[in-house]
């Protein structure tokens, strides 16, 4: 682990972690609050190390502290949910058995208001200390699987974040990336999202253009044709909008996400016909997540059911509209968008009934 000032939210992780692992490493950044006296009653492996504006080089001088045959990685704020745990002994097994050089498995970024998880990744996890591997980039930084990989898609880790505030932090580490040296085309990808958080739309447009018309991964273009969607919806421009998300069909099948979003589009437009073909275009959609997506399954269900109950009521198709709004009463009957379609229906049949 790298640390810094993660005195609210460390004690959670480590909590989740400590009965799991057979030695703990933590690498302390510059914390200014106590964050490095609940680190010591975990382990007496903690190191300072002075922060030089590069995350790879953090997290490759925790991994040089390390000793066990397998290095396993985690953030501060960040969990293993007791479903996960209990996956462990299996996992020593395999790594046993097996040998992997990396274990891939989900990382889940974002839950909904029951707690279920709404956005996961495959991320590398587990990587075999002899294979030395090496952390790359100076900020959202990666390890590039090679050798042996396996995928434990039962073992995920849960990103719960924490209120501490990361301010302009990430994009002045780029600013000063890309005055040194040119940027790779991952890199010029998280610098155009980056840009797009702090409403540079034009900036971020020009990066992630540029990014585009490079040899990057497409993952990666299937992701910045939504952020350029959004920078151009942010400025006001419909047409460049749609035609971005729809310029990701050039890099992969139609994601989700993609189709989700273009029927919001036209949706916000009043055009119901258009947004419904790709509401249920969603529906069809496959999880795209071991490809390393980042991948949204509400987009594939619910979501695009609940507009496309909307949709269809407002195009006078009431057939379309109650078939939707029954698929949605199967999969979250106490959902509160489900639950006011279900008044608002039985609300609607009656004054159709009345005289």
């Amino acid at each position: 682990m790298i640390v810094k000032d993660e005195e609210e939210v460390l004690s959670r992780c480590l909590d989740s972690a400590s009965p799991l692992v057979d030695e703990i490493v933590i690498v302390d950044t510059g914390s200014s609050d106590k964050t490095t006296e609940i680190a010591q009653t975990y382990t007496e492996n903690l190191y300072n190390y002075r922060w030089n504006d590069d995350f790879s080089a953090a997290r490759n001088f925790a991994f040089s502290k390390a000793r066990g045959d397998y290095l396993f990685w985690l953030d501060a704020d960040d969990v293993i949910p007791p479903e996960s745990a209990e996956k462990f002994p299996s996992l020593k097994m395999i790594l046993e058995h097996e040998a992997p050089d990396m274990v891939m498995c989900p990382y889940v970024v974002a839950f909904d208001g029951a707690g279920k998880p709404m956005s996961t990744f495959y991320r590398e996890r587990f990587l075999r200390r002899e294979s030395g591997f090496l952390w790359q980039g100076r900020i959202h930084e990666c390890i590039v699987p090679r050798g042996k990989v396996l995928r434990l898609g039962d073992l995920s880790v849960h990103h719960l974040g924490s209120h501490k505030e990361k301010g302009a932090r990430n994009l002045d580490i780029f600013r000063r990336w890309a005055q040194e040296e040119p940027l790779g085309e991952r890199e010029k990808f998280y610098y155009g999202r980056e840009l797009y958080y702090h409403k540079l739309y034009t900036e971020s447009i020009a990066m992630l253009e540029e990014m585009l018309r490079g040899n990057g991964w497409y993952v990666n273009k299937i992701e910045a044709c939504k952020t350029l969607a959004l920078c151009h919806e942010a400025r006001g421009e419909f047409e460049q909008a749609a035609l971005s998300l729809m310029k990701s069909f050039l890099y992969g099948a139609p994601r989700a996400t993609v189709l989700c979003e273009l029927g919001r589009l036209f949706r916000d437009k009043e055009r119901f016909q258009e947004a419904a073909f790709f509401y249920e275009g969603a529906l069809l959609c496959r999880d795209h997540s071991a490809e390393g997506d980042f991948e949204v399954p509400a987009c594939r269900t619910l979501t695009p059911l609940l507009e496309l109950v909307c949709c269809y009521f407002r195009l006078g198709d009431m057939e379309n509209a109650l078939r939707c709004h029954k698929k949605t009463e199967e999969l979250a009957p106490e959902h509160p968008s489900v639950v006011f379609n279900r008044k608002f229906f039985a609300s609607y049949k009656s004054e159709s009934n009345s005289p």
